[in-house]
């Protein structure tokens, strides 16, 4: 079933959306080529440095990210509210910071200026910004003519907490789950890399470590070792959207703590990586599952086979029902969110 790039985005419904998508024929472009025995991986930096740029411009924030070699995901937080106070003068500085010319040409022209503040609010125009720079620095590298990019991104409705935090494990996950690191502080070119790196500059570690470990260290450098605080006053990267902590201040901070999400990260990519029924539960992450809605063995499978069991959006039974109706389509997955939500989980 397909649906319209408007009726999959619909920021009524949610600002929070995982989006994909694949180097054309599913090449590895990004990392190291078997058939041309020629390593691309330098270009998932490109990409992680065209996202920081793009979301200090468009009112559309990251969430997490994993650049892989031969495709890209990426969770988004759209807040159009934020770009509804950009002045004139601001809506124009933006744009002319991604297409200079036009900006200049029309910048006395209001109706294209309105235009400009609704491009800035789109996920489309976003990801337009991001796969044609990219495109177009590989095939000046390569000194060559085409597509880069397999057809249009793929994109999923997250609508409600458990659906964006199930995104967000599975998108830091990747790497963990395609076998190419064994943990999430190994996991290069992905957010969960990017918070623990900036958690170890502040505790001035060298070498990136466990979670674990870092909690530990943290412990031992202050005089507040509980669990929940220990990282209520380190700063987060500034790229990514925060989680509510105590040093927090962002509008639209993820309502979860870093480190309960740094855990359930944790735990989860160890019961994946070993392959293992998800079993008994650290008593302190009990309480997270309780709250997002779903037992241990039915988290473990959302976060392994969220993109095969949902299509267009992700949520509890209920709210994929309401988005299809609302749209006229029967949407993919909503047996499995019977499944594996909580019975007593409300919209």
């Amino acid at each position: 079933m397909t649906l319209a790039r408007s009726e999959q985005i619909d920021l009524n419904a949610t600002p929070y959306y995982h989006v994909m998508n694949r180097c054309v024929r599913r090449s590895f472009l990004c990392g190291f080529d078997e058939l041309t025995q020629k390593d691309y991986s330098h270009r998932k930096a490109w990409i992680v440095d065209r996202l920081k740029y793009l979301a200090d411009i468009f009112a559309i924030k990251i969430c997490a990210y994993a650049i892989m070699s031969n495709h890209y995901h990426v969770v988004l937080y759209v807040e159009d509210k934020v770009a509804e106070n950009w002045s004139e003068a601001e809506i124009i500085r933006r744009w002319a910071s991604i297409f200079p010319k036009d900006a200049e040409e029309n910048k006395h022209l209001k109706q294209k200026i309105q235009l400009w503040k609704e491009r800035l609010t789109s996920i489309s125009w976003f990801m337009r910004c991001l796969n044609e720079k990219i495109a177009r620095d590989v095939n000046e590298e390569d000194d060559t003519a085409g597509r880069f990019w397999e057809g249009r991104f793929k994109s999923q409705a997250l609508l409600d907490e458990g659906a964006l935090l199930s995104a967000m494990v599975y998108v830091d996950l990747n790497p963990v789950r395609a076998g190419i690191t064994e943990t999430p502080e190994e996991s290069e070119f992905t957010s969960i890399y990017e918070r623990i790196q900036h958690i170890s500059k502040q505790l001035k570690i060298n070498k990136p470590k466990s979670i674990k470990q870092l909690k530990r260290e943290k412990a031992n450098n202050t005089e507040d070792s509980s669990v929940k605080g220990i990282y209520n006053n380190l700063a987060q990267p500034k790229f990514l959207v925060p989680f509510a902590n105590i040093s927090t201040h962002h509008s639209h901070a993820i309502d979860f703590k870093l480190v309960d999400y740094l855990e359930l990260v944790d735990y989860t990519g160890r019961v994946i990586r070993d392959d293992k029924e998800a079993g008994s539960i650290p008593e302190h992450l009990a309480p997270i599952l309780s709250r997002l809605q779903f037992e241990p063995q039915n988290w473990i499978s959302l976060v392994k086979n969220l993109s095969k069991s949902f299509s267009h959006a992700v949520g509890s039974e209920i709210l994929l029902l309401n988005f299809g109706k609302e749209r006229k389509k029967a949407l993919k997955g909503i047996t499995q969110a019977k499944k594996l939500y909580s019975s007593t989980h409300v919209a």
